[in-house]
This record gives C-alpha cells, sequence and structure tokens, in this order.
C-alpha cells in the first residue's frame, strides 16, 4: 500500500482532532464513557479493531474525536464502500469514496465478492502492521434506529490477524439533522467496552479456530454484536 495513505491519515486526523472534539462538546454535549477499557489493549505489534454500530454519518468522525490526542491508537482506517455506491448521495459524492476518503484513512471493502479474503486484503494488511481499523458490523446505517444483525466481515479481520475487538457504541446521532445540532438539543454519547479475544469468538477446543467458515464468522458477528448492544443499556 502506498505509504502516502498511512500518513495522510496521521496528519489529517491530528490537525481536525481539536476542531472536532470542540464541534462536538459544544454542540453535541459530548460525553465519553470507557475509555479506561482501553487500557487493556496490550502494546504488542498487534492492531485493533473497533467495532461501532451505525447510526448515523457522524459515526466515523465520532470516534477518534473520543480518543485522547495523540492517542496511540491513532491514526484510525476505516472500512468503506467502494465509490459507486456513493454516487446517488448528492454533492456529499465528492468526498465519499474516492481520494479524500482514502487520504483520511478509508478503504473500500469488495462487495459482492463472498469471499473475506479477497474483499478485505487491505484492511488485514493495515491491522497486520499494527494500525487501528474501524468496521461498522452491521454494514450499513440503521434504518430505525434498532440494532441490526452482524456481518462476518469484522471477526473474519480477528481471525486473521488475532488482533482484539473493542466493541463501541454511539447515541445521540440517529437521525440528526441540522436544526437540532444547532440548537444543541441533542447529547451525543460514545461508550468503549472491554476489548474481545479470539477466544471469546471461536471455540478454542475445535477446529474452527483454525479453519472457520463463513457461518463461523457470521455466528462470532452476532457476539460482538451482543456486546455492543450490552453497551447500548449500560
Amino acid at each position: 500500500m502506498n505509504w502516502l495513505y498511512y500518513l495522510s491519515p496521521l496528519v489529517l486526523q491530528t490537525l481536525i482532532w481539536v476542531p472536532t472534539r470542540l464541534f462536538f462538546l459544544f454542540f453535541g454535549h459530548l460525553k465519553v464513557c470507557g475509555l479506561e477499557n482501553l487500557k487493556e489493549l496490550k502494546r504488542d505489534d498487534k492492531g485493533v479493531i473497533f467495532a461501532v454500530n451505525h447510526s448515523g454519518e457522524l459515526d466515523a468522525v465520532i470516534v477518534p474525536a473520543a480518543l485522547p490526542f495523540l492517542s496511540r491508537l491513532m491514526p484510525m482506517f476505516y472500512t468503506s464502500r467502494e465509490r459507486s455506491f456513493y454516487k446517488n448521495c448528492g454533492w456529499r459524492q465528492i468526498f465519499y469514496g474516492g481520494l479524500l476518503f482514502k487520504l483520511w484513512g478509508a478503504h473500500p471493502v469488495k462487495i459482492g465478492l463472498m469471499n473475506y479474503e479477497l474483499s478485505l486484503q487491505t484492511h488485514v494488511e493495515i491491522i497486520n502492521h499494527g494500525n487501528t481499523v474501524l468496521i461498522f458490523p452491521e454494514g450499513s446505517t440503521t434504518k430505525d434506529g434498532s440494532l441490526k444483525k452482524g456481518k462476518g466481515g469484522v471477526t473474519y479481520l480477528a481471525h486473521q490477524t488475532g488482533a482484539p475487538i473493542v466493541p463501541i457504541y454511539i447515541k445521540g446521532v440517529f437521525k440528526l439533522n441540522t436544526k437540532e445540532w444547532f440548537s444543541r438539543r441533542r447529547q451525543v454519547s460514545i461508550t468503549f467496552g472491554k476489548p474481545i479475544a479470539l477466544e471469546e469468538l471461536f471455540p478454542m477446543n475445535k477446529p474452527v479456530i483454525l479453519d472457520a467458515s463463513r457461518d463461523d464468522f457470521l455466528n462470532a458477528a452476532q457476539i460482538v454484536m451482543a456486546k455492543i448492544t450490552e453497551l447500548k443499556f449500560s
């Protein structure tokens, strides 16, 4: 992968941290919980997977803004859709899925291949270099505010890299509109859960830990979603 796609997220996310943090604190009364759980992450060569519920377009910006400045978990990289997915997003398609997305740290998942290895090979490489990847296990934003069934990509990444998964729940951005936001009527909160180890997702006494199937990844993804659901009610 081009070195520019590693350096540019670090520079951009560092520069924008202060204004976005202030933005969410002032307009969204940002509340951050569970940062102590991130201390459980070992300082080794493994990367980290952030598994986040997806209720609004601000989700991807809230997570880095909630971390401490110059956190060792930065820069953050993202899974995104391919550019063609955003062609009906109006003026936003200028930013979504293209060069600016990549410079921010977002790399597309190749949809429809029915092959995790081909779809997520870039993200496996990123994690194996010790970086943080943020993924929305539901695959798309919720339509009714409820948590959806998780897809297997999140647990495939953990299986291939050995990286822990940190469940994260964001509240307060579902169906957020401009009037509500700038009138400061919403409170945005984000909760970081305890890291989920690989052994919690795949039984160690079975060969699945070595040779997992798509069904195994899907089943394990529901464990991740259950952890996110617990944060919703914590």
